[in-house]
């Protein structure tokens, strides 16, 4: 694969906004960052939809709202109003948390259902939908069958995981692992070609981002969006950013990715 440009990594990253004691202010910070990194959107909470577009107006980067976060457990018809009211709101790009309890049961059908309407609501609204697994709790044969179902339904993104699912292990302490290697690889070898993989969680640094894209991943969900991409300039890879700050992360607000 050859070698991307800076403008072209800076275009893989979701800007993550999401921790749930993120202050507006701190909001503001990340959408700036975003704004000047030119990322490809900053993923925010609904109810920061119009604070990010006020922010990014003029520009080519894009609000993503998340739905049914972080544990896909609101009623289809909740999801489905929920999606389409931030599609409506500006919000080009949509991550929807699949009904995790119904993965695990089994129950397929409620599952593709609840795809299929919300794909249908936010593509009747102007934007695309990513679905999140959630991969640590899952199967390999789970994960399989999301893939399926997702191509079938022809999303635009499958996605590995909100940041924020932890696993309780038999000592009583809760782990993550988010987007592995084995599990990427998984899922674009059941995802049809045309559907994009963003991988989230656990990809914190320049080396991590290349990694990935290797493996077919064409978008990351991510809180290190300044310490990946001022590397990738100190590298001097070719191509530039609008405005690249150099002198480190200018905010420490928490973040499950």
């Amino acid at each position: 694969m050859n070698t991307p440009t800076v403008n072209a990594l800076a275009k893989m990253i979701d800007h993550s906004l999401l921790h749930p004691t993120m202050s507006d202010a701190e909001v503001k910070a990340g959408c700036q960052l975003a704004k000047d990194y030119a990322v490809a959107t900053a993923c925010v909470k609904p109810y920061h939809i119009h604070l990010a577009l006020d922010i990014f107006a003029g520009t080519d980067v894009l609000a993503c709202a998340v739905i049914g976060f972080p544990h896909g457990n609101s009623t289809t018809g909740i999801k489905v109003v929920e999606a389409e009211a931030a599609a409506l709101a500006g919000a080009k790009e949509i991550d929807m948390v699949v009904n995790i309890g119904k993965v695990k049961s089994g129950d397929w059908n409620y599952v593709q259902r609840e795809i299929s309407l919300i794909n249908q609501a936010v593509l009747a609204a102007g934007s695309i939908l990513k679905v999140i697994f959630e991969n640590d709790y899952l199967s390999e044969n789970e994960m399989i069958r999301l893939c399926q179902i997702c191509s079938e339904e022809n999303v635009a993104f499958v996605k590995t995981s909100t940041g924020y699912g932890f696993v309780k292990g038999e000592d009583g302490r809760y782990s993550y692992q988010g987007a592995t290697h084995p599990h990427l690889k998984l899922m674009r070898k059941h995802t049809a070609d045309h559907i994009q993989i963003k991988a989230a969680g656990g990809v914190r640094t320049l080396d991590d981002l290349l990694a990935v894209r290797e493996l077919g991943v064409t978008r990351i969900g991510a809180t290190a969006t300044q310490v990946m991409l001022n590397d990738a300039i100190a590298r001097g890879l070719e191509g530039s950013l609008p405005a690249p700050r150099l002198n480190g992360e200018t905010s420490n607000s928490p973040s499950g990715y």
